[in-house]
C-alpha cells in the first residue's frame, strides 16, 4: 500500500512540473514611463509583451531595442491601446544590434527622427501603428530581411522623401519584405521628383531580388511624386492595392521580373514600366486622363546595373487587363528605345474619344485577342471593336454583364492570369479583361475601413 501511496505522489509532482514548463505565466506587463519602458525593453526575454500606458510622452534620446525573441515567442513592444500612447520629441524607437523576431505595435509616432530597421535585424513586425514625423528622407527605412509592416497609416508631409522606402545593405536588397494592409495618405511634396509613398530600392539595387511582397494597401492624394509605388529592384509583386485621387501611378522604374497583378487603380493615376519581364494582369484602371498604363520607353536599351537611365522594356506581358478613360488609356512614353518583343492581349479598354493605344512608330508588341470600344482602337490587329457589355456593379466597378463577347473569348496562352480580380479561379476558355464572369464576384475597392491601425 505503502508503494502505491509513493507513486500517486511521485506522478503527482511529475504532472505539476510539466504543467509548469508546459504553461508559462503570462510575461506582460504595463509600464507608466519612457524610462521604464527602456529598462523593461533591455531586459526582455522571447514572448513578453511591454505594453506602455496610454498618455503622451516626449523623447530626447532613442528607445533602443536590443534584444530578440523567437519564431514561436517575439518579444512585443505595444501600447496598451492602439493609438493611445503617442511619442513626440526629438528620437523614436531604434533597432540595434540585430535585434530580430520583434513586433511594434499600436504607438502614435510624432517624433522628429525617422526609424530604421536594420539589415542585421530579421522578421521585425510593424503593425498598427500611425507614423507622421519630422523628419526628411525615408520616414520608415526597411533594410532587414522578413520584415512585415501591415495595418499602419503614414500621412500629411510636404516634404522630400518617402513614407517607406525598402533598401537593403550596400551589396543587396532586403528580402521578402511583405507591405500590407497600410494606409498611405497625403503626401503634398510640391518638387517634381522624390516624394513616393513606397520606394522599393534604388537605381544602383535594380538587378539585385528583393521578393517585396506590395499588397492591400490604400493610397490616397498620393501626390508628392509621379510615382506613388515606385520599383527599382528585381523580382518583386504589386498586387491588389487601391490607388485614387492620387497623381502617383504604380512604377517599375528600375529592374525585372516583377509583378503587377490585380491593382485597382483611379482617376489620374496608372501603371508604367521599364525593364524587363514584367507581368501586368488582372488590373483595373478607370482614369479621368489619359495614360492608363504607359510603356515606358527608354533612354537606353539595356540598363547596367548601376545606371540611372530608363531602361528599354523587353518582353513585357500586358494581358486580362480593364481600362476605361478617355483617350491615349494606353501609351508609349518618350525615348529613343522603343518596347521591343512585348505583348499586349486580351485586354478590355473602353473609350471616348481619339485613339485608345497610342505607341510610338517601331515599338515592337504583338496584339491579340483585345476588345476594344467607343474609340479608335490605335492598333493595327490583335483586337475586335465591339461593345463588351460592361454594367456597373453595387460599388461602382465596371464588369462584364450576361451576353457579353468578352465571355470565353480570350486567346493565346497566359496561364499566370488564371485568377481574375477578384480572386476568383478563372474556367475552361478565360474570359478577356480582369473580371471572369462567375457568380460570387464580390471585391471591391479598398476603403478606410479595410486598412489602417484600426481595420480588423
Amino acid at each position: 500500500m505503502r508503494k502505491w501511496s509513493f507513486l500517486y505522489v511521485l506522478f503527482g509532482l511529475l504532472l505539476t512540473v510539466s504543467l509548469a514548463v508546459s504553461v508559462p505565466a503570462s510575461a506582460d506587463q504595463v509600464v507608466i514611463s519612457l524610462s521604464a519602458l527602456q529598462s523593461a525593453v533591455d531586459k526582455a526575454k522571447p514572448g513578453d509583451r511591454i505594453l506602455l500606458a496610454d498618455g503622451s510622452y516626449t523623447t530626447s534620446a532613442p528607445l533602443t531595442i536590443k534584444r530578440s525573441g523567437t519564431a514561436s515567442a517575439p518579444i512585443t513592444i505595444a501600447a496598451q491601446h492602439t493609438g493611445a500612447a503617442e511619442i513626440k520629441g526629438t528620437s523614436g524607437f531604434a533597432f540595434s544590434g540585430g535585434a530580430s523576431w520583434v513586433v511594434l505595435e499600436g504607438f502614435k509616432l510624432q517624433h522628429q527622427a525617422n526609424f530604421t530597421v536594420p539589415s542585421g535585424s530579421t522578421h521585425v513586425r510593424l503593425t498598427r501603428l500611425d507614423i507622421q514625423l519630422g523628419g526628411d528622407g525615408s520616414w520608415l527605412l526597411a533594410n532587414g530581411d522578413d520584415a512585415e509592416i501591415d495595418h499602419n497609416v503614414f500621412h500629411n508631409r510636404t516634404t522630400a522623401g518617402q513614407f517607406l522606402q525598402i533598401f537593403g545593405p550596400s551589396d543587396a536588397m532586403a528580402k521578402r519584405v511583405h507591405v500590407h494592409h497600410n494606409y498611405f495618405f497625403n503626401h503634398q511634396f510640391a518638387g517634381k521628383n522624390g516624394g513616393e509613398s513606397i520606394r522599393v530600392g534604388v537605381s544602383g539595387h535594380q538587378k539585385y531580388s528583393a521578393n517585396a511582397l506590395i499588397e492591400y494597401n490604400l493610397f490616397e492624394k498620393a501626390d508628392g511624386d509621379a510615382e506613388a509605388i515606385s520599383v527599382k529592384s528585381s523580382d518583386n509583386t504589386v498586387r491588389y492595392n487601391t490607388i485614387r485621387d492620387s497623381r502617383g501611378f504604380i512604377v517599375l522604374r528600375h529592374g525585372d521580373r516583377s509583378l503587377v497583378e490585380g491593382n485597382m487603380v483611379f482617376g489620374a493615376s496608372g501603371i508604367r514600366f521599364h525593364g524587363n519581364d514584367h507581368k501586368i494582369i488582372n488590373n483595373y484602371v478607370e482614369v479621368t486622363t489619359d495614360r492608363g498604363i504607359v510603356f515606358g520607353t527608354g533612354t537606353e536599351a539595356d540598363s547596367g546595373p548601376d545606371s540611372d537611365k530608363q531602361d528599354r522594356p523587353d518582353r513585357v506581358v500586358v494581358a486580362y487587363n480593364t481600362m476605361i478613360g478617355q483617350k491615349d488609356i494606353i501609351r508609349g512614353d518618350g525615348g529613343a528605345f522603343l518596347p521591343k518583343d512585348c505583348v499586349f492581349a486580351d485586354n478590355v479598354l473602353v473609350g471616348t474619344s481619339g485613339n485608345l493605344v497610342t505607341m510610338p512608330t517601331g515599338s515592337v508588341v504583338k496584339y491579340e485577342g483585345n476588345i476594344t470600344w467607343g474609340a479608335k482602337p490605335g492598333i493595327p490587329d490583335g483586337y475586335k471593336s465591339v461593345n463588351p457589355k460592361l454594367v456597373k456593379d453595387a460599388t461602382g466597378l465596371w464588369r462584364l454583364s450576361s451576353g457579353s463577347p468578352a465571355i470565353d473569348a480570350g486567346v493565346g496562352g497566359y496561364p499566370y492570369a488564371a485568377t481574375d480580380f477578384d480572386l476568383q479561379a478563372r474556367v475552361g476558355k478565360y474570359d478577356i479583361g480582369a473580371d471572369e464572369f462567375l457568380p460570387g464576384g464580390a471585391r471591391k475597392a479598398l476603403t478606410t475601413a479595410d486598412v489602417g491601425p484600426l481595420a480588423p
